[in-house]
């Protein structure tokens, strides 16, 4: 499967949600083509220069166009939302500059049955949802009981050294992610608070 590339430091991934600005060209036109090709949110390794080839991580996420407006300031709003992971096989530039792939699908995560040592992670995102309006309005039917979906919001919004966070997406399945989040958060709520 050949995808555009829109590449940034963060990421979505399978039934997450991302507000984005288009302003540059190159995006306009991945945005205008989506509809004949493909395109799909990578996330970017900021410890390698521009020319490197390890500058776009090589799991990415292929996405759907869900929404669209103009912004106040004139530029282009468009909402997406994450549809499959995706492995790249070969990575190229057009001449304005686009990043454009030969990618493979991958499997998605099999669903892990909740427990109630998931309580945790559900109680702490609903707290980061009441927190930030913006990202609550992208969810008008949040999945609170799937451990997949939770560990994915969790992924997607943490921040946390980029190797560390393109190993927890690369995963087979959420069971590492999910451990290391409830260690997280357990280790934030017995810190004392100053």
């Amino acid at each position: 499967m050949q995808v555009a590339l829109f590449p940034l430091s963060q990421i979505v991934l399978p039934t997450g949600r991302m507000a984005l600005r288009v302003f540059e060209p190159r995006y306009q036109r991945l945005v205008k083509e989506a509809g004949k090709r493909p395109f799909a949110m990578a996330l970017l390794n900021p410890f390698v220069n521009n020319d490197h080839p390890d500058r776009i991580l090589p799991l990415v996420t292929l996405v759907q166009i869900i929404d669209f407006s103009q912004l106040p300031d004139g530029l282009l709003g468009i909402t997406v939302e994450g549809l499959q992971r995706l492995r790249i096989i070969k990575r190229w530039q057009e001449d304005d500059q686009l990043h454009v792939a030969e990618c493979e699908t991958q499997a998605d995560w099999p669903e892990t049955p909740y427990t109630n040592a998931d309580e945790q992670l559900t109680t702490a995102l609903q707290d980061v949802f009441a927190n930030n309006p913006a990202l609550s309005a992208l969810y008008p039917a949040p999945a609170w009981q799937s451990v997949n979906w939770l560990v994915q919001r969790w992924l997607e919004i943490l921040t946390m050294p980029v190797q560390l966070k393109a190993r927890l997406i690369s995963h087979s399945d959420a069971s590492l992610a999910q451990e290391l989040l409830r260690q997280w958060l357990t280790e934030q709520q017995e810190q004392p608070v100053n």
